[in-house]
C-alpha cells in the first residue's frame, strides 16, 4: 500500500510552470491546497513572480526550481532537491514543451534533438527519476500531450512525432507504474496561440481556419487545461492510462491538415 502521511498538504511539480498554461495549472492546484514546485529553465522572473504571488496568499506554499531538462544529470539531481524543499512529492505534471514548425527540406538535427528532448525524452526520464517518490505517496503523473499526437499538423512533423511518443509513454507507464501511481494525459487543442514574434507563430488566416474546424467555434483558455489536470490529479482515483482531449470537439472532426 502507498505510504500515507496524515494532515499534510500535497506537493506537485509542474515543469514549465512559470507562464502560460503551466502557470494556470500551478494556480489551479494551489487553490486546491497543494504546495506547488514551479520548474523553470528560461522564465526565471515569471516563475519567481508567481511563487511570490502564491506565497503571499499562503506562506511557504510555492517554490521555484531551476533545471535544464535536456541535461540528464540535472534530472537525476531533482529528487534530492525536491526532498530538500518539501520532503515528498505527490504529483508530476510534464508540461514543459518546445513547439515550432520543421518543414521537410529545412528540418535540422538540432530541431530533432530539441523537439524530441522537450516533448518526449525529458518527460520520460523525469518520470523515471521521480517514480520512487511518487510510489511512496501513491501519486500521479499528468502529461500535457496534444491533439496532434494523433492527427498531424502540417509542417510540424517532428513535433507531432514527439507528442505521439509522449502519448504512448502515458499508456505504457500507466501499466508499468500501477497499481500505486496513476498516469494520464491532457491533449489541448486551440488554447493559446504562440507569441506573434516567435518562431512558432501562426498566421491569422491559419488561426481562423483552425477555429472554423472547432465545433464550439472558439478557442479555449489555459484554465480549461488546468481544471482538467486538477480533475485527473484530485478527483479521478480510478482513472489511469487515459488522455482527455480539451479542444472544443476539434479532434473528432480533424482531418490531415
Amino acid at each position: 500500500m502507498p505510504k500515507t502521511i496524515i494532515n499534510r498538504p500535497k506537493v506537485v511539480l509542474v515543469t514549465g510552470g512559470g507562464q502560460r498554461v503551466g502557470a494556470a495549472i500551478v494556480r489551479q492546484l494551489h487553490t486546491k491546497g497543494w504546495i506547488v514546485i514551479i520548474h523553470y529553465r528560461y522564465s526565471a522572473q515569471a516563475a519567481k513572480d508567481l511563487a511570490l504571488e502564491l506565497n503571499q496568499r499562503r506562506a511557504e506554499s510555492a517554490f521555484c526550481l531551476y533545471a535544464n531538462l535536456d541535461n540528464i544529470e540535472e534530472i537525476h539531481a531533482l529528487p534530492t532537491q525536491i526532498l530538500a524543499l518539501t520532503g515528498c512529492l505527490d504529483a508530476l505534471v510534464n508540461n514543459a514543451s518546445t513547439f515550432y514548425p520543421t518543414q521537410i527540406g529545412e528540418a535540422s538535427l538540432e530541431d530533432w534533438d530539441d523537439l524530441m528532448s522537450s516533448n518526449a525524452r525529458a518527460p520520460f526520464f523525469l518520470s523515471q527519476a521521480l517514480n520512487h517518490l511518487l510510489q511512496e505517496t501513491g501519486g500521479s503523473i499528468v502529461n500535457i500531450v496534444d491533439i496532434h499526437a494523433q492527427r498531424p499538423f502540417k509542417q510540424h512533423t517532428i513535433y507531432c512525432m514527439a507528442k505521439a511518443a509522449l502519448q504512448m509513454m502515458t499508456y505504457a507507464l500507466a501499466k508499468e507504474l500501477a497499481p500505486k501511481v496513476r498516469v494520464n494525459g491532457v491533449a489541448p487543442g486551440a488554447i493559446l496561440w504562440p507569441e506573434a514574434n516567435s518562431a512558432s507563430a501562426i498566421t491569422t488566416d491559419t488561426q481562423q481556419q483552425i477555429l472554423a474546424s472547432v465545433p464550439l467555434q472558439r478557442s479555449g483558455c489555459p484554465e480549461d487545461i488546468a481544471r482538467t489536470v486538477s480533475f485527473l490529479i484530485n478527483d479521478a482515483p480510478y482513472i489511469t492510462g487515459q488522455i482527455i482531449a480539451v479542444d472544443g470537439g476539434r479532434s473528432h472532426t480533424l482531418g490531415l491538415e
